[in-house]
C-alpha cells in the first residue's frame, strides 16, 4: 500500500511542552527509556520523553492462555505516555524468545490463526485508547547458524510462509508476512523490524533480512538497532557502520535498546561521548531509546571485572551482589547518584538540543479522512467504488486497506503498457483500473476494505445494487455503517464463461436499514478476487434499480494467451483466502506453475492462484499431496 506514513503519538503532541522537562523535550526526536522492573518510576519524566515496556507488552506476558489477555503491565507504560504527552513503542508482537508457552505444540495452521488473533486483540485494545505510534513487529529473526531467537521452538515460521534459502541467503518470508498482517491491523503505526548485533557483528546479515522482506512487499517502515554491541566502539567506526546500514536499507533507523555495560564509569562515559552526538545529530536516526537507567535493575550482569567486558545475561543485575559484582552494569544512576555518563548526557542535551535532526517521521496532529471530491455521497444515489475517501493522518483515520502496494494493471514504472492501466488514485496503491462503464476497483484480496463518507437523506429501508464481476466462485463482500454490519456476506456471481473473465458484470442486491445523517460506509472484502464498479442505493424495499447494467458497455474480456515467454516475470502465489504465500520468478505462467508443482513451497494441498506481478493476469493451480 503506497501512502505517506506519519507517526502520530497522541493529539497535541507536536505542540505539547511536558511539565517534567525531559532531556530531549523540544528536540527533533525523542530520547527514551524503559520500565524499571515493570514499573514507571516517579523520576522517569525528569529524563525521558519516550517509553518502552521492557517485558510487559511481549506476547508471552499478555496472552497467557488462549483468549486470555493480561493488559495491566503494558497499559501502565502506555497510559504514562498518554498522560504525559510522550512517545510510546509497543515491544513486541513476535519474538522467538518470549511467546506464550501454550502455542509451543500447535500445528502451523492453528499457530497462524493464533498469531492473527493476537494482533487483532492488540489493535482492538489500543485503537479505542488512541492507537499505537510505533510497534516492533518482529524481534530477533536474523539467521546466523541459527535464528537470533528461538523461532524453531514453535511453528511460527511455517505458519507465516516459511523461510526459503535461495543462493545461500534466507528469504525470511515469515517475517515479511508478519509485517503484512500487522499492517492490516495497524494501518497508521510505524512498523519496525528490531534485532541485536546488527552494528558490529552481523551487520550484513541484518541488511540482508531487511532487503529481503522489502523485496517481498513487507510494509516495514524502520529498522531498529538494539545497539547492545557498541560498548567501546569509536565515533568513526560507529558512524561508518550505521551509515552503511542506512544506505543499504533506505529506511529510517531507530536506536531501540542502547546500553553500555561496564563497572568502569569512565569507560561507559567515553562510549556515550563518542556515539550519542552522532545519533542525535543524524537526520535518519528517528529516535533513541536507552535500555534501563537504574543500577540494579538492568538486564546486563557484570560477570567480569575488566572494564568494558560486561556480559549480558537474562538475570536481573542486583546491586546487592556487592561492589565488585554488579557495580555499574549499564545503569546510569546508582543509589540516587548520577554516573559520569548520566552527568555528561545532561550537559550534552542542555547545550546541544537544537542540533538534533530528524527526517524520519514527524509527530503531528491527527487529520480525519475526508470525502473524495469534498462532499459526502448522497443516499439514495450511486457511489463509484474508486471514489473512496481521501485518507487522513493518524491512527484510525485511514480510508482503505490494500494488502499489495503495486498497481496491478500498471508496470512498476507506471508506463501504460496495459489497456486497463490508469493513474486515477494511483497515490493510494488501491487497484483502480479501467473497465466496465468507466473505472473499477479490482484484484480485491480478503480483508481489504474501502470507506466512503455518505449522507443518508432519511431514516428508512433502502435497496442496494452492487455492480460486480468475478471469474470464480470464491468472491464475496459485506457492507457496514459506522462499524456495524448492514448486510450479511454477499456472494459475487461467477462469470458464465472464461477462466479469467472479469468483464462480465452482474448485480448483487440487498435490503438495508439506514439512519439519516452522515456516516462512514465500509466495503469489506470477504472472499477474494472480484472487481466492483459501483454501489447504487434506492429508497424503499425492493425498489427498482435506476442504474441497470449496459450490455453494450460491459462485455466479457477475452484474455490473450501466450504459451511461451522470453520475459522473466515475478509471480505471486495466493491461497483461496487471498493470503500471499510467496513470490518466484519465471519465464511465463506455465514455467511458474511447473516450478511450484515440482517444489515443496506449498505445504498444504488445495487450490491456489498464480498472479503475474507485471500484467496482473491470474491462473488457478491445484496442489495435491
Amino acid at each position: 500500500m503506497k501512502k505517506s506514513l506519519v507517526a502520530v503519538a497522541f493529539a497535541g503532541l507536536a505542540a505539547a511542552i511536558l511539565s517534567h522537562a525531559a532531556l530531549a523535550d523540544g528536540g527533533a526526536k525523542f530520547l527514551g527509556n524503559i520500565t524499571t522492573n515493570g514499573a514507571v518510576r516517579e523520576d522517569f519524566g525528569k529524563y525521558w520523553n519516550q517509553i518502552t515496556a521492557e517485558n510487559e507488552c511481549k506476547w508471552g506476558s499478555i496472552n497467557t492462555a488462549e483468549d486470555v489477555y493480561q493488559w495491566e503491565g503494558c497499559d501502565r507504560a502506555y497510559n504514562w505516555a498518554k498522560k504525559n504527552n510522550a512517545h510510546f513503542k509497543f515491544h513486541a508482537l513476535l519474538w522467538g524468545s518470549q511467546f506464550p508457552n501454550w502455542i509451543r505444540n500447535l500445528d502451523a495452521k492453528k499457530t497462524k490463526e493464533i498469531i492473527e488473533k493476537w494482533m487483532k486483540a492488540v489493535a482492538d485494545h489500543y485503537e479505542p485508547m488512541g492507537g499505537l505510534e510505533m510497534i516492533d513487529v518482529v524481534n530477533e529473526a536474523i539467521y546466523n547458524g541459527g535464528y537470533h531467537s528461538r523461532y524453531t521452538d514453535t511453528k511460527i515460521i511455517d505458519a507465516l510462509g516459511g523461510d526459503l534459502v535461495v543462493n545461500g541467503k534466507h528469504t525470511y518470508t515469515f517475517v515479511a508476512e508478519a509485517f503484512k498482517m500487522a499492517r492490516k491491523y495497524f494501518p497508521n503505526s510505524i512498523l519496525i523490524y528490531n534485532d541485536y548485533n546488527t552494528i558490529r557483528w552481523q551487520i550484513d546479515e541484518g541488511i540482508n533480512l531487511v532487503q529481503q522482506i522489502i523485496k517481498q512487499g513487507a510494509p516495514v517502515d524502520a529498522y531498529g538497532q538494539q545497539a547492545h554491541d557498541i560498548s567501546g566502539m569509536g565515533k568513526d567506526d560507529f558512524a561508518k557502520a550505521l551509515t552503511k546500514i542506512h544506505d543499504a536499507v533506505g529506511i529510517p533507523l531507530y536506536i531501540t535498546e542502547y546500553d553500555v555495560g561496564s563497572d568502569d564509569d569512565s569507560w561507559q562515559k567515553a562510549s556515550y561521548e563518542a556515539q550519542i552526538p552522532f545519533l542525535w545529530e543524524t537526520p535518519w536516526i528517528a529516535g533513541i531509546t536507552l535500555w534501563g537507567y537504574i543500577t540494579g535493575a538492568t538486564w546486563i550482569n557484570v560477570d567480569a571485572k575488566k572494564a568494558g567486558d560486561c556480559t549480558g545475561t537474562w538475570e536481573v543485575c542486583n546491586a546487592s551482589d556487592g561492589p565488585n559484582g554488579c557495580k555499574g552494569c549499564s545503569g546510569l544512576i546508582t543509589n540516587g547518584s548520577d554516573r559520569l555518563a548520566m552527568t555528561w548526557l545532561k550537559e550534552y542535551f542542555a547545550k546541544n538540543l537544537e542540533k538534533g535532526k530528524n527526517d524520519g517521521f514527524a509527530a503531528i496532529e491527527p487529520v480525519p479522512q475526508t470525502p473524495f471530491g469534498g462532499k459526502p455521497w448522497p443516499i439514495p444515489g450511486k457511489i463509484e467504488a474508486e471514489n473512496f475517501d481521501v485518507p487522513g493522518v493518524g491512527v484510525g483515520n485511514n480510508s482503505y486497506y490494500d494488502s499489495d502496494a503495486s498497481i496491478n494493471a500498471c508496470a512498476d514504472d507506471y508506463e501504460k503498457k496495459d489497456a486497463e492501466c490508469t493513474d486515477y488514485r494511483k497515490d493510494t496503491g488501491v487497484d483502480v483500473k479501467n473497465g466496465a462503464s468507466g473505472k473499477v476497483v479490482g484484484w480485491n484480496a480478503s480483508d481489504e476494505w474501502m470507506e466512503y463518507t455518505v449522507d443518508v437523506a432519511a431514516t428508512g429501508t433502502y435497496t442496494l445494487y452492487a455492480a460486480v464481476s468475478a471469474a470464480g466462485s470464491t468472491s464475496s463482500f459485506k457492507l457496514s455503517i459506522d462499524g456495524e454490519d448492514i448486510t450479511k456476506e454477499l456472494v459475487v456471481p461467477a462469470a458464465t464463461a472464461g477462466e479469467d473473465n472479469y468483464g462480465e458484470f452482474n448485480k448483487v442486491k440487498a435490503i438495508v436499514n439506514l439512519e439519516a445523517g452522515k456516516h462512514i460506509l465500509r466495503l469489506s472484502v470477504v472472499g477474494p478476487w472480484f472487481d466492483i464498479d459501483y454501489i447504487n442505493f434506492e429508497a424503499g424495499e425492493n425498489a427498482p434499480d435506476s442504474n441497470p447494467l449496459d450490455p453494450a458497455a460491459i462485455k466479457p474480456v477475452v484474455q490473450e494467451v501466450h504459451l511461451q515467454s522470453n520475459v522473466l516475470d515475478d509471480f505471486d502465489v495466493f491461497d483461496m483466502q487471498g493470503i500471499r504465500m510467496g513470490r518466484l520468478s519465471a519465464y511465463g505462467v506455465d514455467q511458474a506453475v511447473a516450478t511450484i508443482k515440482s517444489s515443496n513451497i506449498l505445504k498444504n494441498q488445495g487450490v491456489y492462484y498464480v498472479r503475474n506481478k507485471r500484467t496482473g493476469m491470474m491462473q488457478s493451480i491445484h496442489i495435491t499431496k
